[in-house]
């Protein structure tokens, strides 16, 4: 799974990069996703793969910490990526006249630094104020070092480590999926507009593959943060994290690609090229 998903990412963003028809802001932002999906499984399944191997299951404080950062880095980044591809699917459908002007290379690489700063940001804040606190000298957690586990192995009071968490699956998950939600209202109310039915299949399937990545991606946060205590320990919980950890990520280059005859049609001239640029023999 995790070759899979490595190599299907990296194909889709070798295509983009090398079809100069898909130098577009949709696509730029397409390959930022597919590049953060390989950064995604590379902080858990390689250290997973390790321990299967060697049958050992100990990670140091300072890897697990660092492993935490990271896991909540690019989920952050992943969430904020699916916002700004709403929102170009957005303006490319309500305001089709204007999207060149809109959705310029300047806008598109700002929102990408952007959603880059405020989530290593909002990762820094929450990674610092976990080493504040004072943990147990042996503990146990189900399967990574994701956030939410680890806050719950220490000694000390984490009141203030759980307030901080929600306030920012509330903030940069809750604010982001509003913002899906709002572009998705004015999209299918634009939708609906277009008389021809062969305009509204094409927009439907535009925007398809995008929402079936929001909801699987979605659905699995929710099922995550928003389970009762009781239930977290359960097997259905270690489910849910390999999800949005391993399954949705290796999904994604699937879902974008077969469903998109640009994607397809690029990935069959990056391979007859990479043929074509094959030895030549002489006769």
């Amino acid at each position: 799974m995790y070759l899979i998903t490595v190599f299907g990412n990296l194909l889709i963003i070798l295509a983009i990069s090398s079809d100069s028809h898909l130098h577009t802001p949709m696509y730029f932002f397409f390959s930022n996703l597919a590049f953060l999906d390989i950064c995604f499984t590379s902080i858990t399944i390689p250290k997973m793969l390790v321990n299967i191997q060697t049958q050992n299951k100990v990670i140091s404080y300072e890897d697990c910490l660092t492993q935490t950062y990271f896991f909540l880095l690019f989920a952050q980044l992943g969430d904020f990526l699916l916002t700004v591809m709403a929102y170009d699917s957005f303006i490319a459908i309500c305001h089709p006249l204007h999207y060149t002007v809109i959705m310029n290379p300047l806008l598109s690489g700002l929102l990408v630094l952007i959603s880059w700063v405020i989530g290593a940001l909002s990762s820094l804040l929450q990674t610092l104020l976990a080493l504040q606190l004072s943990f147990c000298t042996v503990s146990e957690i189900p399967h990574f070092c994701e956030f939410k586990e680890v806050i719950q192995l220490p000694c000390s009071n984490t009141f203030l480590n759980n307030t901080m968490m929600y306030f920012a699956v509330g903030l940069f998950g809750g604010g982001p999926f509003a913002g899906i939600c709002y572009s998705y209202s004015k999209i299918v109310s634009s939708i609906g507009g277009i008389s021809s039915s062969q305009g509204k299949y094409k927009a439907f399937s535009t925007c398809a593959s995008h929402l079936s990545t929001v909801s699987s991606f979605y659905c699995a946060v929710l099922r995550m943060y928003f389970t009762p205590a009781i239930t977290h320990c359960s097997h259905s919980s270690e489910a849910a994290s390999m999800m949005y950890a391993v399954v949705t990520p290796m999904l994604k280059p699937f879902i974008y690609s077969l469903r998109n005859k640009v994607i397809k049609s690029a990935l069959r001239k990056f391979f007859g090229v990479a043929v074509i640029k094959g030895p030549i023999v002489l006769g």
